[in-house]
């Protein structure tokens, strides 16, 4: 049985709507998933078709910003929707979407650490739907629980208290079954975090501080997205967007710019090359790296962030540079068309990191596929939205040995992710984590066959959190998802 079998031998969510739950059910309380899943053969799939872009002929846009409806003294608060809508992702053709404000890149939200954030979402969706602010320390009422939903025609503010580090969050759907289609179809969003002390190291910023959202996709003849779980998308997504267009081109000035870079893939890590173009690393999940890392390729999994720095300076007007993949070749050309004086610098020195606390435990958590190979477990058992499968003292730090099992069919990839709590890579294999690693983060790449050790400090906030693999077909398709319940 080959990668692509496996995927498709098996299950698809149930297509019925998905029922809201409150995270206090018992566990004997009826299923709230009518149905559940359901084991199928899969049916034909259909043909992704070539778009027909020619590439480098359209630019690439950035995302627009939200901007608050009011400002009060404590809090911003902000008005946004959930909505189907008709998107430009391909020249002269309009591709059916589900997304945040109606646009298939959602509108940027830009935070202020220690500031709060509130958002009114109203879905306008035919299906429930939700929000998670991906990376975001939140109180579990506002975390967008995979049973936590807005019913169509419902809203529902969520509160970001962004008691953080500023940082490249963003936010997602998360609704359980229905995340990996929803957030493929387009309703995933950059929220970023900042602070006036960031501000001050001088890195590129304005118009020269860029967010790029790069993904893969699949479309038909007539220019719609393919959707199917029972087949591999790493065989059939084979067109690459950045920031929602097709192998785009983007103007650049002969100066630095800083690029946040966000993979919303549900399924393929890219690694990156910006030419013979000098880059450094500068953050990750969880905001700003200690020290610079200068890099030659960038690895990049679903749901991951790189802060990086490019370097156009001396770049002769009327240059031409490709950002490629070693997966799908080229996705992105930036052309030099202008000089700029460039006042910008990229210290020596980013951040002090804060001495590691001292753990209470170590827990160990093992991702792997079911014996039948039907599903993507943790610790052996498939998501139960019923059962906490580890309880956590608030106030308390633990080691988390994440292994990952699965070294059948030359090592099935997996990606960790903790929601409430961004974490330190201690260690992967016992040897000392990547270089870009050594900030804090939210999601972990973990190859088949390998050990990573996570330190994590459980504060704040009491309540239930997912932890889950962000392939999101693993996750919302193929069960690999757990929870943990903060206590007092």
């Amino acid at each position: 049985m080959d990668r692509r079998h496996l995927l498709a031998a098996g299950v698809l969510a149930a297509t019925g709507s998905v029922v809201a739950s409150t995270h206090g059910a018992s566990a004997d309380a009826p299923d709230p998933l009518p149905g559940h899943l359901k084991h199928r053969a899969p049916g034909p799939a259909t043909a992704a078709a070539d778009p027909g872009v020619t590439p480098y002929t359209v630019g690439m846009p950035i995302p627009g910003q939200l901007r608050p409806a009011r400002v009060y003294a404590d809090h911003d608060y902000y008005e946004h929707t959930m909505e189907p809508a008709d998107v430009r992702i391909l020249p002269g053709v309009k591709t059916a979407a589900l997304t945040f404000g109606g646009s298939f890149i959602a509108p940027t939200i830009r935070a202020r650490a220690g500031r709060t954030v509130r958002i009114k979402y109203t879905n306008r969706l035919s299906e429930p739907a939700n929000v998670h602010l991906h990376g975001g320390h939140v109180a579990a009422d506002h975390d967008g629980h995979p049973m936590d939903t807005v019913p169509p025609g419902a809203s529902r503010v969520y509160e970001y208290q962004n008691r953080q580090d500023p940082a490249m969050l963003w936010y997602h759907d998360h609704t359980h079954h229905r995340e990996a289609e929803h957030v493929y179809r387009g309703m995933h969003g950059f929220y970023l975090i900042e602070s006036d002390a960031e501000k001050r190291l001088n890195l590129p910023s304005g118009k020269y501080d860029v967010p790029m959202m790069i993904r893969d996709a699949a479309f038909d003849e007539n220019g719609q997205l393919i959707f199917d779980d029972a087949v591999d998308p790493l065989q059939t997504r084979l067109t690459t967007m950045v920031n929602g267009k097709v192998q785009p081109y983007f103007a650049v000035a002969a100066r630095r710019y800083r690029f946040r870079l966000l993979n919303t893939s549900n399924h393929r890590t890219f690694h990156l090359t910006f030419g013979d173009l000098p880059v450094v690393q500068v953050g990750s999940d969880g905001g700003l790296l200690p020290r610079p890392v200068p890099v030659t390729e960038l690895s990049l999994s679903p749901a991951e962030r790189a802060d990086v720095v490019v370097d156009f300076g001396g770049r002769a007007t009327g240059s031409r540079i490709l950002l490629e993949t070693a997966e799908l070749g080229p996705i992105l050309r930036f052309d030099v068309d202008r000089q700029s004086a460039d006042t910008s610098a990229v210290p020596a020195v980013l951040r002090t990191m804060p001495a590691p606390p001292v753990p209470i435990r170590e827990r160990e958590i093992t991702l792997g596929l079911s014996p039948d190979q039907q599903w993507f477990w943790i610790d052996g058992k498939p998501y139960d939205p019923y059962r906490i499968d580890a309880t956590v003292r608030r106030g308390t730090t633990e080691v988390w040995k994440v292994h990952n099992a699965d070294t059948v069919f030359g090592g099935i990839e997996h990606v960790f992710h903790m929601h409430l709590v961004q974490f330190r890579v201690l260690d992967r294999d016992g040897a000392p984590p990547l270089p870009g690693e050594t900030g804090f983060k939210d999601t972990v790449h973990i190859p088949g066959g390998t050990t990573v050790r996570l330190l994590a400090k459980f504060t704040d906030f009491t309540g239930v959190y997912a932890y889950h693999c962000h392939m999101m077909e693993h996750a919302s398709t193929f069960q690999m998802m757990a929870q943990m319940e903060v206590v007092p």
